[in-house]
């Protein structure tokens, strides 16, 4: 049993110097956060969509005084139309 190499082992472990220098190290190291310019345009562009309104007024408006009025008016063709054409769009964005 070798008990010099013990010692030798336990002098690097117990030096208090090395440990000075770490605790050191971590009080002046400090974190950073950067953003990119595309982060910041996102943050733009997600702050105009939060505040913009969910219904555009001006668009249903009309079409709520045909329909209170009992004016209002679907053509099933252009409807079907529409429709197909949708139908069509989610089926070409599928593959």
């Amino acid at each position: 049993m070798r008990i010099d190499a013990y010692a030798q082992v336990q002098q690097l472990y117990g030096s208090k110097k090395t440990r000075k220098v770490q605790n050191e190290a971590r009080s002046t190291f400090k974190d950073q956060l950067q953003i990119s310019s595309k982060g910041k345009d996102f943050q733009v562009a997600k702050n105009a969509v939060a505040s913009a309104p969910d219904v555009r007024e001006e668009v249903i408006a009309p079409l709520k005084k045909q329909i209170n009025a009992g004016t209002y008016e679907v053509n099933g063709d252009q409807f079907a139309q529409k429709l197909f054409e949708k139908y069509n769009k989610s089926q070409l964005g599928s593959f």
